[in-house]
């Protein structure tokens, strides 16, 4: 058993070869997009050929490689954050106790009490490991009722570091085997269970979360719509921060959150990475629902 302070040196686990090219796959097409890259050149830059690269990339990300790079340099921000502002709005009317807040996502939430918040995870064992998914190297942590902790990045030190901070009390155990059958039900197309979450946060900081998974798939939204939603509108810089503070990145999308101006604003975990969740989510709307207009930013 380890404690958070000595598990900077832990190793991660064997890396799926095709996971990690469609990682890197989506961090070189979205460096590049604006230059239009062909899909011989993204092909060749992961050591595939240009057919077994469209159907991986398909089958891992869910749409094709052109659709992607299509939906990344689409610019309709604007107009699907005022859409986006009155779906949150229905949603949050509605009441967030209730299932509409979730969507296509068949979570289960379960949020920790503000006493047990207060003791910095102290008493709390949880699982931490790394695996390879679409939009990077992801660290999953987790306690026995679900998912407390899902961030993406390039050093694993650094990743750890960042999700033991935020509960330092707590025991953690190195667990990769566990990160990777998450990992694989969190991008699975399709889930037959709910996928539990465990919320730790204070109070105001669980609220903004819930918010966020109002804003469906395909829907964008701002800080400020956020606090107004929560009835608080004078919030928007404590809800910027319980934003920036969410564990649970994806699948509490605090990437479908814009500056008022539609920008991509800060993202914990990189805004070349924000960019391309927006163009995943984009493409697979658009593909759904063709009629329907598409939602992405390239603002810099």
């Amino acid at each position: 058993m380890l404690q958070a302070p000595t598990m900077a040196t832990i190793v991660s686990m064997t890396r799926p070869d095709d996971m990690k090219r469609m990682a890197d796959a989506i961090a070189f097409l979205t460096a590049r997009y604006q230059g239009q890259p062909s899909l011989e050149a993204a092909a060749a830059a992961v050591g595939l050929s240009p057919f077994h690269f469209q159907r991986l990339f398909t089958a891992h990300v869910g749409v094709s490689p052109k659709a992607f790079v299509g939906h990344l340099t689409l610019d309709h921000a604007k107009r699907e954050l005022a859409r986006g502002a009155s779906v949150l709005a229905a949603a949050l009317e509605a009441g967030l106790s209730g299932p509409s807040r979730l969507h296509d996502l068949c979570l289960k939430i379960e949020a920790m009490t503000p006493g047990d918040y207060a003791k910095a995870g102290a008493g709390l064992t949880i699982d931490a490991g790394f695996a390879w998914s679409p939009f990077g190297l992801a660290i999953v942590t987790a306690t026995e009722k679900g998912v407390c902790g899902l961030g993406f990045g390039d050093d694993e030190a650094a990743m750890l570091a960042d999700m033991t901070a935020r509960w330092p009390k707590a025991t953690y155990r190195h667990n990769d085997a566990r990160a990777a059958k998450l990992i694989e039900k969190i991008f699975a197309a399709a889930r037959d269970e709910a996928l539990p979450l465990h919320l730790m946060g204070t109070p105001f900081q669980i609220k903004v979360w819930e918010a966020l998974l109002a804003i469906p798939s395909g829907a964008l939204s701002t800080y400020g719509t956020i606090a107004g939603g929560l009835k608080n509108p004078n919030a928007c810089r404590a809800v910027g921060a319980a934003v920036g503070k969410n564990p649970i990145s994806w699948l509490i999308p605090c990437h479908r959150v814009l500056g008022s101006s539609g920008a991509l604003t800060g993202y914990h975990w990189g805004v070349e990475r924000k960019r391309a969740m927006l163009a995943v989510e984009a493409a697979k709307l658009n593909q759904e629902s063709p009629s329907t207009s598409v939602i992405t930013s390239v603002m810099l």
